[in-house]
């Protein structure tokens, strides 16, 4: 791809990864080499302190990553996570964590990628790298 942004819609998203709709991802930048998504923090996010669950920043993340990656893929390729390490640097609370997706090397078999949420104030709370393996067309 050649970096230039990518013209889907969050309901384009949607149809491919319905758990998106469901978490409540805003996707605000699409491109190769970044993706941006925002999650909205509600009660129902929450974890004992108000602070945002690890699984839903977990799942922003990931959702972030899958994205870039299939973002970086040839048409007809398909992927799946193979690894999936989450580093909680410090509680994510306010009114929204907004995960940055990166690719960081883009292989034939397997792209490994991360992704950082910041909170409103741009404060780092998590980081999470995987390895996506990349599957050929059947």
């Amino acid at each position: 791809m050649d970096g230039s942004p990518v013209r889907l819609t969050d309901d384009e998203i949607y149809e491919l990864a319905p758990y998106a709709r469901l978490l409540g991802a805003e996707f605000t930048e699409l491109s190769a080499e970044s993706v941006r998504a925002t999650l909205r923090a509600r009660p129902e996010l929450s974890t004992l302190g108000g602070a945002m669950h690890g699984g839903a920043l977990m799942s922003l993340c990931d959702l972030s990553i899958a994205v870039c990656v299939g973002l970086n893929m040839k048409p007809g390729h398909t992927m799946t996570t193979s690894e999936s390490t989450t580093y909680f640097l410090r509680p994510m609370r306010g009114s929204a964590a907004v995960a940055l997706a990166k690719p960081i090397k883009i292989g034939r078999s397997v792209v490994y990628a991360e992704a950082d949420i910041y909170d409103e104030n741009g404060t780092h709370c998590t980081r999470t790298c995987q390895a996506v393996a990349v599957l050929s067309p059947r």
